[in-house]
């Protein structure tokens, strides 16, 4: 038998919460939640399904889930955010590794993880394809989230294998989450890693994403979707070098400290693997 730990980040994840902890609550032996200032219903609906969550100022997604690894109780530990639900598949292997004796401890599993941009399935969104296959259940004392501001992936494994199923990443669900998550991820990408502070690179770089990530992609086939995956692609490739010209202006708040701007603290286009500079 093999005890496992499930850690769980939120922040304002009352739309989908319930639908995440439920199936878990059936194969975890504790149920980890790490809050970082909800004040939605998020708190409310897990204190419903028995679980008290802990709380943590946001700095990094990374940072939060190695926050939450320290919370757990198991060496063995799944991690999920908000808006990732996993399917009867994936728990079904999950009850099986729980039931059969501890693997190597240097031997990392990955999620199959499926993006759906307002409840629509998509192949891509910047800067990555679906389905993604990010490191989430591992030993704790052998691997780490990394300190990237966005695209943190975790580390220290020797080995890797994909748990079968699909795990649905239901992230952007309003043209307002679209606009807010691009707001979110540039400031912390600003405030915490060296960005060339040029609008010129700024516009070129916009222009690429456009035609990388809406013609050369296919999303131009998805209709109204794929105008959103391909405006999102543009928007934060041309916001992080906006934001990081703006903050080397001499009357510009200090980059490190000012800058406007938090986010959706939760799973992030992300990945391991996501948010590619």
């Amino acid at each position: 038998m093999t005890a496992l730990s499930v850690c769980v980040l939120t922040y304002n994840s009352g739309r989908l919460i319930k639908s995440v902890l439920t199936p878990l609550l059936a194969i975890t032996d504790d149920l980890v939640v790490v809050d970082s200032g909800s004040t939605d219903d998020t708190l409310a609906i897990c204190r419903e399904l028995g679980i008290t969550p802990h709380y943590a100022e946001y700095e990094t997604h990374g940072r939060q889930m190695n926050i939450a690894l320290r919370h757990a109780r198991h060496a063995w530990v799944l991690c999920v955010d908000s808006d990732e639900i996993l399917d009867p598949m994936t728990l079904a292997w999950l009850a099986h590794f729980k039931a059969a004796p501890a693997p190597d401890p240097h031997t990392a599993y990955r999620l199959s993880r499926y993006w759906f941009v307002m409840g629509k399935p998509v192949r891509t969104l910047y800067p990555v394809s679906s389905p993604d296959f990010p490191v989430r259940l591992f030993h704790r004392d052998v691997v780490r989230f990394n300190d990237r501001p966005v695209d943190d992936e975790a580390e220290g494994f020797a080995c890797s294998k994909i748990i079968p199923g699909a795990v649905r990443h239901d992230t952007f669900y309003s043209l307002h989450e679209v606009f807010n998550k691009a707001n979110g991820y540039t400031t912390r990408l600003v405030k915490y890693k060296t960005i060339r502070p040029s609008l010129w690179r700024g516009i070129a770089s916009a222009i690429g994403a456009f035609f990388k990530w809406y013609l050369f992609s296919g999303a131009w086939r998805q209709g109204k979707i794929g105008v959103v995956t391909g405006s999102y692609a543009v928007i934060y490739s041309f916001l992080k070098y906006l934001k990081a010209w703006y903050a080397h202006q001499p009357d510009a708040p200090h980059p490190r400290s000012r800058l406007p701007g938090h986010g959706n603290r939760t799973g992030e286009p992300v990945t391991g693997k996501q948010q590619k500079q």
